[in-house]
Protein backbone atom coordinates (compact mmCIF):
# COMPACT_ATOMS: atom_id res chain seq x y z
CA UNK A 1 0.00 0.00 0.00
CA UNK A 2 1.66 3.46 -0.77
CA UNK A 3 0.54 5.02 2.84
CA UNK A 4 3.19 2.18 3.73
CA UNK A 5 5.32 3.32 1.36
CA UNK A 6 5.23 6.97 1.48
CA UNK A 7 4.96 7.56 4.98
CA UNK A 8 4.23 11.11 7.32
CA UNK A 9 2.09 12.16 4.56
CA UNK A 10 -0.64 13.61 7.00
CA UNK A 11 -3.14 11.05 5.00
CA UNK A 12 -5.55 9.92 8.49
CA UNK A 13 -5.22 13.26 9.67
CA UNK A 14 -6.35 14.74 6.55
CA UNK A 15 -9.13 11.55 6.56
CA UNK A 16 -9.91 12.07 10.10
CA UNK A 17 -13.92 13.61 10.23
CA UNK A 18 -13.92 13.76 6.59
CA UNK A 19 -17.74 12.02 5.72
CA UNK A 20 -15.72 11.11 2.68
CA UNK A 21 -13.25 8.42 4.56
CA UNK A 22 -15.16 5.40 4.01
CA UNK A 23 -15.54 5.97 0.20
CA UNK A 24 -12.79 4.29 -1.54
CA UNK A 25 -12.56 5.84 -4.09
CA UNK A 26 -11.57 9.13 -2.21
CA UNK A 27 -9.22 7.27 0.03
CA UNK A 28 -7.47 6.60 -2.74
CA UNK A 29 -8.03 9.63 -4.54
CA UNK A 30 -6.59 11.23 -1.53
CA UNK A 31 -3.85 8.82 -1.11
CA UNK A 32 -2.43 9.61 -4.29
CA UNK A 33 -2.63 13.72 -4.41
CA UNK A 34 -0.82 13.88 -0.94
CA UNK A 35 1.84 11.87 -1.78
CA UNK A 36 2.45 13.31 -5.11
CA UNK A 37 2.28 16.22 -3.60
CA UNK A 38 5.23 15.21 -0.48
CA UNK A 39 7.08 13.54 -3.25
CA UNK A 40 7.60 17.29 -5.29
CA UNK A 41 8.42 18.89 -2.26
CA UNK A 42 5.31 20.30 -0.60
CA UNK A 43 5.85 21.69 3.14
CA UNK A 44 4.48 19.55 5.66
CA UNK A 45 5.47 21.33 8.78
CA UNK A 46 1.58 21.18 9.42
CA UNK A 47 1.49 17.69 8.99
CA UNK A 48 0.13 17.49 5.08
CA UNK A 49 1.73 18.72 1.76
CA UNK A 50 0.38 22.31 1.42
CA UNK A 51 -0.45 22.76 -2.16
CA UNK A 52 0.64 26.02 -4.40
CA UNK A 53 -0.84 26.94 -7.17
CA UNK A 54 2.10 25.70 -9.05
CA UNK A 55 2.58 22.12 -7.06
CA UNK A 56 -1.51 22.14 -7.87
CA UNK A 57 -0.92 22.09 -11.63
CA UNK A 58 1.80 20.04 -11.83
CA UNK A 59 -0.12 17.63 -10.33
CA UNK A 60 -3.45 17.72 -12.33
CA UNK A 61 -1.77 18.46 -15.80
CA UNK A 62 1.43 16.02 -15.75
CA UNK A 63 1.74 14.00 -12.12
CA UNK A 64 -1.84 12.40 -12.50
CA UNK A 65 -1.84 11.59 -15.65
CA UNK A 66 1.44 10.19 -15.54
CA UNK A 67 1.39 8.06 -12.91
CA UNK A 68 -2.34 7.41 -11.66
CA UNK A 69 -5.20 5.07 -13.26
CA UNK A 70 -8.42 7.17 -12.26
CA UNK A 71 -11.81 5.30 -13.35
CA UNK A 72 -14.26 6.91 -15.43
CA UNK A 73 -16.72 9.02 -13.56
CA UNK A 74 -14.02 9.46 -10.85
CA UNK A 75 -11.96 12.37 -12.06
CA UNK A 76 -13.76 15.33 -10.18
CA UNK A 77 -12.79 13.23 -6.79
CA UNK A 78 -9.25 14.51 -7.66
CA UNK A 79 -9.57 18.07 -7.99
CA UNK A 80 -12.29 18.07 -4.81
CA UNK A 81 -9.60 16.52 -2.60
CA UNK A 82 -7.03 19.08 -3.46
CA UNK A 83 -9.83 21.95 -2.60
CA UNK A 84 -10.13 19.75 0.35
CA UNK A 85 -6.63 19.73 1.41
CA UNK A 86 -6.03 23.50 0.55
CA UNK A 87 -9.09 25.00 2.69
CA UNK A 88 -7.21 23.36 5.95
CA UNK A 89 -4.65 26.59 5.09
CA UNK A 90 -4.96 30.39 6.57
CA UNK A 91 -3.92 33.44 4.21
CA UNK A 92 -5.92 32.83 1.22
CA UNK A 93 -4.57 29.55 0.48
CA UNK A 94 -7.72 28.31 -0.42
CA UNK A 95 -8.59 30.37 -2.82
CA UNK A 96 -5.52 30.49 -4.67
CA UNK A 97 -5.45 27.00 -5.10
CA UNK A 98 -9.44 26.44 -6.16
CA UNK A 99 -8.36 29.47 -8.99
CA UNK A 100 -5.11 27.22 -10.14
CA UNK A 101 -7.71 24.46 -10.16
CA UNK A 102 -10.24 25.77 -12.42
CA UNK A 103 -7.46 27.44 -14.25
CA UNK A 104 -6.53 23.52 -14.85
CA UNK A 105 -9.26 21.72 -14.84
CA UNK A 106 -9.59 21.21 -18.86
CA UNK A 107 -6.39 20.70 -19.08
CA UNK A 108 -6.56 18.48 -16.62
CA UNK A 109 -8.99 16.03 -18.14
CA UNK A 110 -7.50 16.16 -21.39
CA UNK A 111 -4.21 14.99 -20.23
CA UNK A 112 -5.84 12.26 -17.96
CA UNK A 113 -8.01 11.25 -21.34
CA UNK A 114 -5.60 11.51 -23.62
CA UNK A 115 -4.24 7.99 -24.85
CA UNK A 116 -1.12 9.68 -25.50
CA UNK A 117 -0.38 9.61 -22.17
CA UNK A 118 -1.21 5.99 -21.47
CA UNK A 119 1.54 3.75 -19.81
CA UNK A 120 1.36 -0.03 -20.21
CA UNK A 121 0.48 0.48 -16.24
CA UNK A 122 -2.72 2.87 -17.01
CA UNK A 123 -3.40 1.10 -20.15
CA UNK A 124 -3.47 -2.48 -18.51
CA UNK A 125 -5.18 -1.36 -14.94
CA UNK A 126 -8.43 0.03 -17.25
CA UNK A 127 -8.46 -3.00 -19.22
CA UNK A 128 -8.58 -4.95 -16.03
CA UNK A 129 -11.07 -2.87 -14.56
CA UNK A 130 -13.28 -3.35 -17.79
CA UNK A 131 -13.21 -6.91 -17.02
CA UNK A 132 -14.19 -6.44 -13.73
CA UNK A 133 -11.20 -7.01 -11.61
CA UNK A 134 -10.80 -5.84 -8.01
CA UNK A 135 -7.65 -3.49 -8.73
CA UNK A 136 -6.71 -4.18 -4.81
CA UNK A 137 -6.47 -7.48 -5.30
CA UNK A 138 -3.20 -8.78 -6.59
CA UNK A 139 -4.62 -12.57 -7.25
CA UNK A 140 -8.00 -11.00 -9.43
CA UNK A 141 -5.34 -9.02 -10.96
CA UNK A 142 -2.77 -11.72 -11.98
CA UNK A 143 -5.78 -13.94 -12.87
CA UNK A 144 -7.86 -11.95 -14.65
CA UNK A 145 -4.51 -10.15 -16.68
CA UNK A 146 -3.52 -14.07 -17.43
CA UNK A 147 -7.71 -14.14 -19.07
CA UNK A 148 -6.33 -11.61 -21.31
CA UNK A 149 -3.80 -13.31 -23.15
CA UNK A 150 -2.69 -10.12 -24.63
CA UNK A 151 -4.35 -7.02 -25.05
CA UNK A 152 -6.05 -4.27 -27.97
CA UNK A 153 -4.43 -0.91 -27.85
CA UNK A 154 -6.29 2.18 -27.88
CA UNK A 155 -6.96 3.62 -31.10
CA UNK A 156 -4.35 5.46 -33.06
CA UNK A 157 -1.73 4.59 -30.27
CA UNK A 158 1.26 2.21 -31.18
CA UNK A 159 2.84 -0.59 -28.93
CA UNK A 160 6.11 2.19 -29.09
CA UNK A 161 3.81 4.87 -27.28
CA UNK A 162 2.76 2.92 -24.35
CA UNK A 163 6.60 1.73 -24.23
CA UNK A 164 8.21 5.30 -24.31
CA UNK A 165 5.36 6.77 -22.13
CA UNK A 166 6.56 3.89 -19.65
CA UNK A 167 10.08 4.30 -19.59
CA UNK A 168 9.50 8.22 -19.32
CA UNK A 169 7.28 7.61 -15.98
CA UNK A 170 9.62 5.06 -14.56
CA UNK A 171 12.65 7.63 -15.07
CA UNK A 172 10.50 10.64 -13.63
CA UNK A 173 9.26 8.19 -10.68
CA UNK A 174 12.55 7.30 -9.55
CA UNK A 175 14.01 10.60 -9.94
CA UNK A 176 11.31 11.85 -7.87
CA UNK A 177 11.64 9.53 -5.24
CA UNK A 178 15.59 9.82 -4.94
CA UNK A 179 15.29 13.50 -4.88
CA UNK A 180 12.19 13.07 -1.43
CA UNK A 181 15.28 10.94 -0.03
CA UNK A 182 17.66 13.18 -0.31
CA UNK A 183 15.89 16.60 0.86
CA UNK A 184 14.56 14.68 3.35
CA UNK A 185 17.95 13.78 4.74
CA UNK A 186 19.58 17.24 4.10
CA UNK A 187 17.07 18.63 6.18
CA UNK A 188 14.99 16.00 8.12
CA UNK A 189 11.35 17.70 8.03
CA UNK A 190 9.23 18.16 11.59
CA UNK A 191 6.64 15.77 9.95
CA UNK A 192 9.06 12.85 9.35
CA UNK A 193 10.35 11.16 6.67
CA UNK A 194 8.63 10.14 3.63
CA UNK A 195 10.77 7.21 2.86
CA UNK A 196 12.21 4.80 5.96
CA UNK A 197 15.87 3.39 5.25
CA UNK A 198 14.74 0.44 4.96
CA UNK A 199 12.81 0.86 2.37
CA UNK A 200 15.35 2.67 0.42
CA UNK A 201 17.67 0.00 0.96
CA UNK A 202 15.21 -2.40 -0.98
CA UNK A 203 16.23 -0.05 -4.02
CA UNK A 204 14.07 2.65 -5.40
CA UNK A 205 13.18 0.37 -7.90
CA UNK A 206 10.96 -1.44 -5.74
CA UNK A 207 9.54 1.30 -3.86
CA UNK A 208 8.94 2.64 -7.45
CA UNK A 209 6.68 -0.13 -8.45
CA UNK A 210 4.69 -0.33 -5.13
CA UNK A 211 3.54 3.06 -5.32
CA UNK A 212 2.28 1.97 -9.03
CA UNK A 213 0.89 -0.86 -7.69
CA UNK A 214 -1.10 1.31 -5.48
CA UNK A 215 -1.93 3.87 -8.07
CA UNK A 216 -2.85 1.67 -11.15
CA UNK A 217 -3.44 -1.94 -9.95
CA UNK A 218 -2.02 -4.08 -7.43
CA UNK A 219 0.96 -6.42 -8.42
CA UNK A 220 0.56 -5.01 -11.71
CA UNK A 221 4.04 -4.06 -11.92
CA UNK A 222 5.23 -7.31 -10.11
CA UNK A 223 3.34 -9.29 -13.19
CA UNK A 224 4.04 -7.00 -16.11
CA UNK A 225 7.89 -7.35 -14.85
CA UNK A 226 8.18 -10.91 -14.83
CA UNK A 227 5.51 -14.02 -16.36
CA UNK A 228 3.55 -11.28 -18.47
CA UNK A 229 6.67 -9.11 -19.59
CA UNK A 230 5.66 -9.61 -23.07
CA UNK A 231 2.39 -7.99 -22.56
CA UNK A 232 4.41 -4.65 -21.56
CA UNK A 233 7.57 -4.43 -23.88
CA UNK A 234 10.48 -2.18 -23.08
CA UNK A 235 13.08 -0.57 -25.33
CA UNK A 236 14.94 -3.18 -26.08
CA UNK A 237 12.03 -4.77 -28.26
CA UNK A 238 11.95 -1.56 -30.26
CA UNK A 239 15.31 -1.87 -32.44
CA UNK A 240 13.86 0.42 -34.76
CA UNK A 241 13.69 3.68 -32.68
CA UNK A 242 17.13 4.16 -33.52
CA UNK A 243 15.47 5.34 -37.09
CA UNK A 244 13.12 6.78 -35.73
CA UNK A 245 15.66 9.04 -33.83
CA UNK A 246 17.45 9.48 -36.85
CA UNK A 247 14.45 10.50 -38.77
CA UNK A 248 13.60 12.94 -35.74
CA UNK A 249 16.91 14.90 -36.14
CA UNK A 250 16.08 15.17 -40.01
CA UNK A 251 12.84 16.66 -39.36
CA UNK A 252 14.20 18.84 -36.66
CA UNK A 253 17.38 20.07 -39.01
CA UNK A 254 14.60 20.94 -41.27
CA UNK A 255 12.00 22.59 -39.77
CA UNK A 256 13.08 22.99 -35.93
CA UNK A 257 10.31 21.97 -34.60
CA UNK A 258 7.92 18.77 -34.10
CA UNK A 259 4.55 20.17 -34.12
CA UNK A 260 5.40 21.19 -37.73
CA UNK A 261 3.53 18.76 -40.35
CA UNK A 262 5.31 16.84 -42.65
CA UNK A 263 2.87 16.66 -45.65
CA UNK A 264 0.38 13.33 -45.50
CA UNK A 265 1.67 10.57 -48.59
CA UNK A 266 -1.24 9.94 -51.59
CA UNK A 267 -1.57 6.99 -50.59
CA UNK A 268 -0.74 4.94 -47.18
CA UNK A 269 -0.80 0.68 -47.18
CA UNK A 270 -1.75 -1.01 -43.72
CA UNK A 271 0.90 -3.43 -42.65
CA UNK A 272 2.47 -4.34 -39.85
CA UNK A 273 4.22 -1.71 -38.88
CA UNK A 274 6.46 -2.77 -36.51
CA UNK A 275 7.60 -5.74 -38.27
CA UNK A 276 7.98 -3.34 -41.40
CA UNK A 277 10.27 -0.67 -39.35
CA UNK A 278 12.38 -3.64 -37.79
CA UNK A 279 13.36 -4.87 -41.42
CA UNK A 280 14.13 -1.02 -42.29
CA UNK A 281 16.19 -0.16 -39.58
CA UNK A 282 18.27 -4.14 -40.37
CA UNK A 283 18.62 -2.41 -44.02
CA UNK A 284 19.69 0.65 -42.79
CA UNK A 285 22.53 -0.91 -40.13
CA UNK A 286 23.97 -3.44 -43.07
CA UNK A 287 24.04 0.06 -44.88
CA UNK A 288 26.60 1.36 -42.63
CA UNK A 289 29.17 -1.10 -44.00
CA UNK A 290 32.32 -0.17 -45.66
CA UNK A 291 30.57 -1.82 -49.17
CA UNK A 292 28.05 1.15 -49.82
CA UNK A 293 30.08 3.93 -48.94
CA UNK A 294 30.08 6.77 -49.32
CA UNK A 295 25.98 7.50 -49.64
CA UNK A 296 25.44 4.05 -47.09
CA UNK A 297 25.15 6.40 -44.02
CA UNK A 298 22.63 8.58 -45.80
CA UNK A 299 19.84 5.82 -46.11
CA UNK A 300 17.62 7.85 -43.01
CA UNK A 301 18.13 11.59 -44.89
CA UNK A 302 17.07 9.40 -48.19
CA UNK A 303 13.72 8.10 -46.47
CA UNK A 304 12.96 11.63 -44.82
CA UNK A 305 13.50 13.64 -47.82
CA UNK A 306 11.22 11.45 -50.38
CA UNK A 307 8.83 11.56 -47.58
CA UNK A 308 8.78 15.08 -47.28
CA UNK A 309 8.06 15.65 -50.81
CA UNK A 310 4.71 13.82 -50.01
CA UNK A 311 6.45 10.49 -50.64
CA UNK A 312 5.87 11.66 -54.59
CA UNK A 313 9.23 10.12 -56.82
CA UNK A 314 12.90 11.46 -56.19
CA UNK A 315 15.58 11.48 -58.81
CA UNK A 316 18.94 9.39 -58.00
CA UNK A 317 21.23 11.35 -60.10
CA UNK A 318 19.63 14.76 -58.62
CA UNK A 319 20.57 13.35 -55.28
CA UNK A 320 23.92 11.81 -56.36
CA UNK A 321 24.55 15.65 -57.66
CA UNK A 322 23.74 17.30 -54.28
CA UNK A 323 26.00 14.85 -52.49
CA UNK A 324 28.33 15.74 -54.92
CA UNK A 325 28.34 20.04 -54.38
CA UNK A 326 27.09 20.62 -57.93
CA UNK A 327 24.29 23.69 -58.17
CA UNK A 328 20.46 22.63 -58.01
CA UNK A 329 18.59 25.40 -58.61
CA UNK A 330 16.52 25.49 -55.09
CA UNK A 331 13.52 26.15 -57.64
CA UNK A 332 13.53 23.18 -59.41
CA UNK A 333 14.73 20.61 -56.26
CA UNK A 334 10.81 19.44 -55.88
CA UNK A 335 10.30 19.21 -59.46
CA UNK A 336 8.05 15.90 -60.26
CA UNK A 337 10.29 12.94 -61.45
CA UNK A 338 8.47 10.33 -63.82
CA UNK A 339 8.79 7.16 -62.84
CA UNK A 340 9.36 4.89 -65.78
CA UNK A 341 6.74 1.76 -66.57
CA UNK A 342 10.01 -0.54 -66.39
CA UNK A 343 13.57 -1.28 -66.00
CA UNK A 344 15.72 -1.81 -69.07
CA UNK A 345 18.27 -4.97 -68.38
CA UNK A 346 21.33 -3.85 -66.37
CA UNK A 347 19.33 -1.53 -64.67
CA UNK A 348 22.30 -1.33 -62.31
CA UNK A 349 24.27 0.46 -64.75
CA UNK A 350 24.67 4.43 -64.31
CA UNK A 351 24.15 4.52 -68.21
CA UNK A 352 20.49 3.41 -67.10
CA UNK A 353 20.50 5.31 -64.29
CA UNK A 354 21.59 8.97 -65.45
CA UNK A 355 19.12 10.81 -67.18
CA UNK A 356 19.90 12.19 -70.91
CA UNK A 357 21.35 15.81 -70.62
CA UNK A 358 17.90 17.62 -71.32
CA UNK A 359 16.48 15.97 -68.61
CA UNK A 360 19.49 16.15 -65.99
CA UNK A 361 19.78 19.83 -67.07
CA UNK A 362 15.84 19.89 -66.24
CA UNK A 363 15.93 18.09 -62.96
CA UNK A 364 19.52 20.53 -61.88
CA UNK A 365 17.81 23.75 -63.09
CA UNK A 366 21.03 24.63 -65.35
CA UNK A 367 21.39 25.34 -69.14
CA UNK A 368 25.44 24.25 -69.51
CA UNK A 369 25.33 20.38 -68.87
CA UNK A 370 27.57 18.43 -71.09
CA UNK A 371 28.00 14.72 -71.66
CA UNK A 372 31.13 15.23 -70.14
CA UNK A 373 29.12 16.62 -67.16
CA UNK A 374 26.66 13.46 -67.47
CA UNK A 375 29.60 10.86 -67.30
CA UNK A 376 31.22 12.70 -64.47
CA UNK A 377 27.66 11.93 -62.53
CA UNK A 378 27.62 7.90 -63.37
CA UNK A 379 29.91 6.76 -60.63
CA UNK A 380 28.21 8.64 -57.85
CA UNK A 381 24.94 7.68 -58.91
CA UNK A 382 25.72 4.30 -59.37
CA UNK A 383 27.35 4.24 -55.96
CA UNK A 384 23.67 5.70 -54.57
CA UNK A 385 21.69 3.48 -56.77
CA UNK A 386 23.20 0.58 -54.25
CA UNK A 387 21.95 1.90 -51.69
CA UNK A 388 18.34 2.92 -52.74
CA UNK A 389 18.51 -0.92 -54.07
CA UNK A 390 19.45 -2.47 -50.94
CA UNK A 391 16.32 -0.32 -49.49
CA UNK A 392 14.06 -1.26 -51.80
CA UNK A 393 14.67 -5.08 -51.11
CA UNK A 394 12.76 -4.18 -48.03
CA UNK A 395 9.80 -3.89 -50.08
CA UNK A 396 9.64 -0.57 -48.82
CA UNK A 397 11.61 1.70 -51.21
CA UNK A 398 11.42 1.48 -55.05
CA UNK A 399 13.69 2.53 -57.71
CA UNK A 400 13.22 2.57 -61.23
CA UNK A 401 15.87 3.75 -63.42
CA UNK A 402 16.16 7.16 -62.19
CA UNK A 403 13.44 7.69 -59.86
CA UNK A 404 13.11 6.16 -56.42
CA UNK A 405 10.49 6.77 -53.41
CA UNK A 406 8.48 4.83 -50.63
CA UNK A 407 5.82 2.50 -51.80
CA UNK A 408 2.28 2.72 -49.68
CA UNK A 409 3.46 0.73 -47.68
CA UNK A 410 6.52 1.93 -46.89
CA UNK A 411 4.82 5.64 -46.59
CA UNK A 412 2.85 3.72 -43.69
CA UNK A 413 5.88 2.92 -42.03
CA UNK A 414 7.78 6.14 -42.27
CA UNK A 415 4.58 7.72 -41.27
CA UNK A 416 4.95 5.37 -37.89
CA UNK A 417 8.19 6.13 -37.13
CA UNK A 418 7.63 9.78 -37.24
CA UNK A 419 4.77 9.64 -34.73
CA UNK A 420 6.44 8.06 -32.09
CA UNK A 421 8.64 10.75 -31.84
CA UNK A 422 6.01 12.64 -31.90
CA UNK A 423 6.54 14.89 -35.10
CA UNK A 424 2.80 15.71 -36.94
CA UNK A 425 2.55 13.08 -39.51
CA UNK A 426 -0.90 13.89 -40.37
CA UNK A 427 -2.33 11.31 -43.36
CA UNK A 428 -4.55 12.10 -45.99
CA UNK A 429 -7.71 12.23 -43.96
CA UNK A 430 -6.32 14.13 -40.74
CA UNK A 431 -5.50 16.99 -43.67
CA UNK A 432 -8.96 17.62 -44.37
CA UNK A 433 -9.88 17.94 -41.51
CA UNK A 434 -8.03 21.11 -40.90
CA UNK A 435 -9.73 24.00 -40.51
CA UNK A 436 -8.33 26.99 -43.41
CA UNK A 437 -5.71 28.20 -41.35
CA UNK A 438 -4.33 25.11 -40.46
CA UNK A 439 -4.16 24.07 -43.93
CA UNK A 440 -2.56 27.13 -45.36
CA UNK A 441 -0.04 27.64 -42.44
CA UNK A 442 0.82 23.60 -42.90
CA UNK A 443 1.12 23.99 -46.72
CA UNK A 444 3.52 26.96 -46.70
CA UNK A 445 6.27 24.98 -45.93
CA UNK A 446 6.01 22.16 -48.47
CA UNK A 447 6.91 21.47 -51.41
CA UNK A 448 4.65 23.09 -54.22
CA UNK A 449 3.30 20.08 -55.93
CA UNK A 450 2.46 18.72 -52.23
CA UNK A 451 0.71 21.97 -51.42
CA UNK A 452 -1.67 22.03 -54.66
CA UNK A 453 -2.78 18.42 -54.06
CA UNK A 454 -3.47 18.61 -50.02
CA UNK A 455 -4.87 22.00 -51.17
CA UNK A 456 -7.40 20.98 -53.69
CA UNK A 457 -8.20 17.78 -51.58
CA UNK A 458 -9.21 19.74 -48.95
CA UNK A 459 -11.39 22.28 -51.42
CA UNK A 460 -12.73 18.71 -52.87
CA UNK A 461 -13.88 17.53 -49.27
CA UNK A 462 -15.86 20.77 -48.93
CA UNK A 463 -17.28 20.36 -52.47
CA UNK A 464 -15.19 23.46 -54.11
CA UNK A 465 -18.01 25.76 -52.90
CA UNK A 466 -17.92 29.35 -52.73
CA UNK A 467 -17.70 29.40 -49.08
CA UNK A 468 -14.70 26.99 -48.74
CA UNK A 469 -12.83 29.18 -51.20
CA UNK A 470 -13.69 32.01 -49.41
CA UNK A 471 -12.23 30.43 -46.06
CA UNK A 472 -9.05 29.60 -47.64
CA UNK A 473 -8.31 32.76 -49.44
CA UNK A 474 -9.06 34.50 -46.14
CA UNK A 475 -6.18 32.39 -44.74
CA UNK A 476 -3.76 33.09 -47.21
CA UNK A 477 -4.05 36.80 -46.23
CA UNK A 478 -3.92 36.63 -42.66
CA UNK A 479 -1.40 33.94 -41.52
CA UNK A 480 1.63 34.15 -40.51
CA UNK A 481 1.14 37.83 -41.80
CA UNK A 482 4.13 40.12 -40.31
CA UNK A 483 6.55 36.55 -40.06
CA UNK A 484 9.27 36.12 -42.42
CA UNK A 485 6.72 33.33 -43.42
CA UNK A 486 4.00 35.56 -45.15
CA UNK A 487 5.64 35.98 -48.47
CA UNK A 488 5.43 32.05 -48.77
CA UNK A 489 2.09 31.87 -47.06
CA UNK A 490 0.23 34.57 -49.63
CA UNK A 491 2.34 32.51 -52.59
CA UNK A 492 -0.03 29.78 -52.18
CA UNK A 493 -2.32 31.66 -54.35
CA UNK A 494 -0.51 30.70 -57.03
CA UNK A 495 -0.80 27.04 -56.78
CA UNK A 496 -4.61 27.40 -56.29
CA UNK A 497 -6.53 26.09 -59.52
CA UNK A 498 -8.65 29.74 -59.77
CA UNK A 499 -9.72 28.99 -63.14
CA UNK A 500 -12.03 26.78 -61.33
CA UNK A 501 -12.35 28.53 -58.22
CA UNK A 502 -16.33 30.34 -57.84
CA UNK A 503 -16.13 34.11 -59.38
CA UNK A 504 -17.71 35.14 -55.78
CA UNK A 505 -14.92 34.01 -53.90
CA UNK A 506 -12.64 35.67 -55.99
CA UNK A 507 -14.26 39.11 -56.05
CA UNK A 508 -14.77 38.53 -52.24
CA UNK A 509 -11.17 38.54 -51.48
CA UNK A 510 -10.19 41.93 -53.63
CA UNK A 511 -10.34 44.39 -50.85
CA UNK A 512 -8.32 41.49 -49.05
CA UNK A 513 -5.22 43.74 -48.02
CA UNK A 514 -2.91 40.48 -48.71
CA UNK A 515 -3.77 38.81 -51.71
CA UNK A 516 -6.39 41.02 -53.28
CA UNK A 517 -4.54 41.73 -56.04
CA UNK A 518 -3.76 38.63 -56.79
CA UNK A 519 -7.56 38.14 -57.17
CA UNK A 520 -7.91 40.73 -59.20
CA UNK A 521 -5.11 39.34 -61.65
CA UNK A 522 -6.91 35.18 -61.41
CA UNK A 523 -10.26 37.33 -62.14
CA UNK A 524 -8.71 39.14 -65.44
CA UNK A 525 -6.86 35.79 -66.56
CA UNK A 526 -10.41 34.06 -66.59
CA UNK A 527 -11.90 37.25 -69.09
CA UNK A 528 -14.13 38.28 -65.91
CA UNK A 529 -14.72 41.67 -65.15
CA UNK A 530 -13.14 43.02 -61.99
CA UNK A 531 -12.80 46.46 -60.13
CA UNK A 532 -8.74 47.30 -59.39
CA UNK A 533 -10.45 50.21 -57.48
CA UNK A 534 -11.41 47.95 -55.13
CA UNK A 535 -7.35 46.75 -54.68
CA UNK A 536 -5.86 48.13 -51.83
CA UNK A 537 -2.34 49.90 -51.81
CA UNK A 538 -0.79 46.98 -49.64
CA UNK A 539 -2.36 44.18 -52.18
CA UNK A 540 -0.88 45.88 -55.09
CA UNK A 541 2.46 46.37 -53.74
CA UNK A 542 2.58 42.81 -52.53
CA UNK A 543 1.70 41.37 -55.65
CA UNK A 544 4.55 43.81 -57.62
CA UNK A 545 7.05 42.54 -54.92
CA UNK A 546 6.35 39.40 -54.81
CA UNK A 547 6.48 39.37 -59.01
CA UNK A 548 10.73 40.30 -58.63
CA UNK A 549 13.21 38.10 -59.17
CA UNK A 550 14.59 37.77 -55.25
CA UNK A 551 17.09 34.62 -55.98
CA UNK A 552 17.94 34.44 -59.29
CA UNK A 553 19.70 36.44 -62.12
CA UNK A 554 22.12 39.21 -62.43
CA UNK A 555 21.22 42.32 -60.33
CA UNK A 556 21.03 44.30 -63.21
CA UNK A 557 17.89 42.39 -64.69
CA UNK A 558 16.47 42.10 -61.30
CA UNK A 559 16.89 46.04 -60.75
CA UNK A 560 15.72 46.53 -64.09
CA UNK A 561 12.74 44.95 -63.29
CA UNK A 562 11.83 47.04 -60.58
CA UNK A 563 12.64 50.13 -62.71
CA UNK A 564 9.62 49.25 -64.72
CA UNK A 565 7.68 48.24 -61.81
CA UNK A 566 8.19 51.78 -60.44
CA UNK A 567 7.63 54.17 -63.64
CA UNK A 568 3.88 52.70 -63.49
CA UNK A 569 3.52 53.04 -59.71
CA UNK A 570 1.63 56.37 -58.33
CA UNK A 571 4.90 58.65 -56.39
CA UNK A 572 7.19 56.46 -58.58
CA UNK A 573 9.93 54.05 -56.94
CA UNK A 574 10.61 55.89 -53.49
CA UNK A 575 6.77 55.63 -52.82
CA UNK A 576 6.67 52.05 -53.93
CA UNK A 577 9.81 50.91 -51.78
CA UNK A 578 7.36 52.43 -49.26
CA UNK A 579 4.61 50.63 -49.84
CA UNK A 580 6.46 47.83 -49.98
CA UNK A 581 7.67 47.68 -46.60
CA UNK A 582 4.11 48.97 -45.02
CA UNK A 583 2.79 45.64 -46.29
CA UNK A 584 5.81 43.41 -45.80
CA UNK A 585 9.07 44.47 -44.23
CA UNK A 586 10.41 41.35 -43.63
CA UNK A 587 10.45 40.24 -47.81
CA UNK A 588 10.84 43.80 -48.61
CA UNK A 589 14.52 44.00 -46.99
CA UNK A 590 15.14 40.77 -48.05
CA UNK A 591 14.47 41.31 -52.00
CA UNK A 592 15.10 44.93 -52.27
CA UNK A 593 17.99 45.07 -49.83
CA UNK A 594 20.53 43.25 -52.40
CA UNK A 595 19.63 46.36 -54.87
CA UNK A 596 20.49 48.87 -52.63
CA UNK A 597 16.43 49.93 -52.17
CA UNK A 598 15.77 48.65 -48.48
CA UNK A 599 14.73 52.15 -46.67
Amino acid sequence: MAETVLTNTGLDSFLDGAPERRDPVFVRAAEAVLGLLALRGADRASGVPEPTPGLVRQLLVEDLPTFVYVPPGALAVYPAVVGQLAARFDGGRGEQVAVAVREAAGDFERAMTDPGNLTWHRWYASLLRSCGADLADPEDVRRRLAALDGAPLPDGVHRADLMGRTALADVLLAEALTRAYVRDAEQPPAAGPLLTDHAVATGIGQVAAALQDRWTAAGLAEQLAGPYARFAPGPDDFPHLVLADALLDEHLDHYGDISVPVPPPAAIEAGPVEEDADTLITAVEELSEEEFEPYGGEAPHLLYVVYRRGCSAESVARKAAEYEDWAVDPAVEDLPVPVPAAVPDGAFASSHIVPPVPELARLLGTTDLTETDRARLEGPTRDLAAVLDRLAATGLVFRTGDAFGLTPRGAGVVRYLLGVRGIAAPDAAEARAWSASEAVAAAGGWPTGVAARVLADWLRARGDTADAWSQLLAALGTVHVGTTDAAATRGLFTVLDTAAAPPDALRGALRDPVIGAYAHQALRARGEPSDLIQVGISARALFVLDALPAKKGPLESRRAAFDTAAAAWPGGSAALVRAMRAADRHEAERVLGPLGLAP
